[in-house]
């Protein structure tokens, strides 16, 4: 019984450490996101740049686009959002530096997906866009893949959304528009949902109250058979 107890005394504490270190890890990277979303835009990276692109290191990252769009490369990825269910308007950029990049122009209905019912919005001429940096989303959605061939996208997979619109030189990330609006209202930018669940201290209470209740039952148990013995 007493080793039974020790050990699971100390497979609670450790447990309930490894969530404060987890605690630490999340409180650590939403200050750094919630820095990089309020920072000045830096430009976009270049080709040079592409191979250090990471999630950890570059996903939100406050950027900006200049070149010209190509309204006839548009791709529309099924989208959830607080304005409704409807299609994400992915609109290939020139960049005046010589790439291509995929600009997440913002949300539009079901009834807005045709182009020629939004036509102020199909910008012509050099464009600057500010936005966040995202990260490809690869495959597909939850449980829902992507099928390119039949143009049905579940999710921003910057590869094969490029692949399938033949761009040139395609940066590997997607830039999130920010909610400057557009000409006529739509597409409507400004919706990146930032949200990190963070739920480790409550575990780690959670645990270390088990660990807790492990010394207090065992005590209870020692007690009980020092009266019985007596």
């Amino acid at each position: 019984m007493s080793v039974a107890a020790l050990v699971l005394f100390v497979g609670f504490l450790a447990l309930g450490g490894w969530q404060v270190q987890r605690l630490m890890w999340k409180t650590a990277l939403i200050a750094q996101v919630d820095a990089r979303v309020h920072a000045a835009p830096v430009p976009a990276p270049g080709p040079a740049q592409w191979a250090t692109v990471t999630r950890s290191n570059d996903q939100y990252r406050r950027v900006s686009v200049h070149g010209v769009f190509q309204n006839d490369r548009e791709t529309f990825v099924q989208a959830v959002t607080d304005a409704g269910a409807g299609f994400w308007v992915m609109t290939p950029l020139a960049d005046a530096r010589g790439f291509t990049v995929l600009v997440n122009r913002g949300f539009v209905t079901p009834e807005r997906r045709d182009p020629t019912l939004r036509t102020d919005g199909q910008l012509t001429g050099e464009q600057t866009v500010v936005g966040l940096l995202r990260i490809s989303e690869p495959k597909g959605g939850f449980l829902r893949a992507n099928a390119p061939q039949a143009d049905r996208w579940r999710s921003r997979d910057v590869a094969a959304i490029s692949a399938r619109r033949e761009l040139s030189n395609a940066a590997p990330y997607f830039v999130d528009a920010d909610a400057t609006p557009n000409p006529g209202g739509w597409p409507l930018g400004g919706l990146t949902v930032i949200r990190f669940p963070n739920s480790h201290l409550i575990y780690a209470l959670t645990w270390f109250g088990m660990a807790l209740l492990t010394v207090v039952g065992f005590g209870l148990f020692l007690r009980e058979e020092r009266r019985r013995r007596s």
